[in-house]
């Protein structure tokens, strides 16, 4: 089931908008004229040999150590691309939206995005975006609020 299957299977209200081809987040933040904390962007993480997705704004970036204390766990890492494609072969590299219970995995999310209004993401393409309203992405990804990332420009 790809990202929009799952959005009308549950009913969700969202919207769909083109751009020309992004390879990051605050990328796309400038092709949807939109500021880099509403676009959520997922990292992936293993532990182990289990992933968990971990979706935080375009500028922001994981902290490793704040991670390892939520978790518990001192063997965290990225995951490799070849780990992604696999994790997620209906999308594009780099492209995957932020629902981990659709591919199976625990989702972390920021808290500095908990106090949204909008969310923006790829739709498994890097021509196409995703927006919804915070609390429909909250109710379909019910993803854990965790502190673990760093602010570059936004508050802390």
């Amino acid at each position: 089931m790809n990202v929009f299957e799952y959005l009308d299977q549950s009913n969700a209200h969202y919207s769909i908008s083109e751009h020309a081809p992004t390879y990051s987040a605050q990328v796309m933040a400038a092709q949807e004229h939109e500021k880099g904390q509403y676009v959520a962007k997922p990292v992936i993480v293993k532990t182990g040999d289990s992933f968990i997705m971990c979706v935080l704004a375009a500028p922001d970036k994981v902290v490793f150590d704040k991670l390892r204390d939520y978790l518990g766990i001192e063997d965290v890492m990225l995951a490799s691309e070849d780990e992604i494609r696999e994790l997620f072969p209906d999308c594009e590299e780099g492209a995957e939206p932020p629902f981990g219970r659709l591919y199976g995995l625990r989702t972390l999310m920021d808290s500095a995005l908990e106090d949204d209004d909008h969310v923006l993401f790829q739709a498994g393409s890097h021509d196409k975006a995703i927006r919804m309203s915070m609390g429909d992405y909250l109710a379909l990804a019910q993803p854990e609020i965790v502190d673990f990332a760093y602010h570059p420009d936004r508050r802390i």
